[in-house]
């Protein structure tokens, strides 16, 4: 995959912790140049401070992913440290408040869909058109098998906006295919990171939902994001790639 990644230039955001600090260190391992977005600034300082030592080649800018500005920023951040884009891996995301949908708040609602959705739209928005400059790319959004083949109570703002963003990237994907733009959803199962939280029982209740009997590492999930982004996916696009170690076919 080196040889389909290097001095290939990336946005990743939710890129300071978990499944995004995942994919920047295998993005950057492998040569590409990275721009991590995400809200906390002294972890993508950290993270880029990693991928320098290493040799890597990666910048950071803090913001919120629901503020269009910072969309934008983004994509010329890329082009200004690296002279263009070649794609984004637009993972950041929220549960937002658990509960029913009768007693959950607009406002929660409304943060869910902007933090999920709409910054999805704000990345492709700004994301598009350098893609289309350079000739092609690939975008990747982190979508989840919530609201695609099953439904979570509690989790209804959630399912939404994750089933919104296939829905978007298909669009996308049969808009921008002749362009050599590929889109595509990428559905991970459980995963070990700190939107799981640190309850063991619930980690065990969470692992016997998959066929495999466990959570997946960041790791593991970065790889699909990785592979989605290279060269080696080039005929995948307006798909919703499930990597859930067989939580929807699971049932025992």
């Amino acid at each position: 995959m080196e040889r389909q990644l290097n001095n290939k230039t990336f946005i990743v955001t939710g890129a300071s912790s978990g499944i995004g600090a995942a994919a920047a260190l295998l993005l950057a391992s492998h040569g590409a140049n990275v721009v991590l977005g995400a809200r906390r600034k002294a972890e993508l300082d950290q993270l880029v401070g990693q991928i320098l030592q290493s040799n890597g080649r990666a910048v950071c800018l803090p913001g919120d992913v629901s503020d269009e500005t910072y969309a934008q920023a983004l994509v010329n951040c890329a082009k200004d440290e690296f002279g263009g884009l070649d794609g984004a891996f637009n993972n950041a995301g929220t549960t937002g408040d658990m509960g029913p949908v009768p007693d959950m708040q607009t406002s929660n609602w409304q943060a869910v869909i902007d933090v999920n959705l709409t910054s999805g739209f704000y990345a492709a928005k700004y994301q598009l058109p350098p893609l289309r400059e350079n000739g092609g790319g690939s975008l990747v959004f982190t979508s989840s098998f919530v609201g695609h083949t099953i439904g979570l109570p509690g989790m209804a703002a959630y399912a939404a906006t994750k089933a919104g963003l296939i829905g978007m990237a298909q669009v996308l994907a049969a808009e921008h295919g002749a362009e050599n733009i590929r889109v595509n959803a990428l559905l991970p199962g459980g995963t070990m990171t700190a939107m799981a939280g640190d309850d063991p029982g619930f980690h065990e209740v969470v692992r016997g939902l998959h066929a495999l009997k466990r959570m997946a590492e960041p790791t593991e999930i970065a790889q699909v994001a990785a592979f989605l982004l290279s060269d080696n996916a080039s005929f995948v696009t307006g798909s919703a790639i499930i990597a859930d170690g067989g939580n929807s076919i699971s049932k025992f």
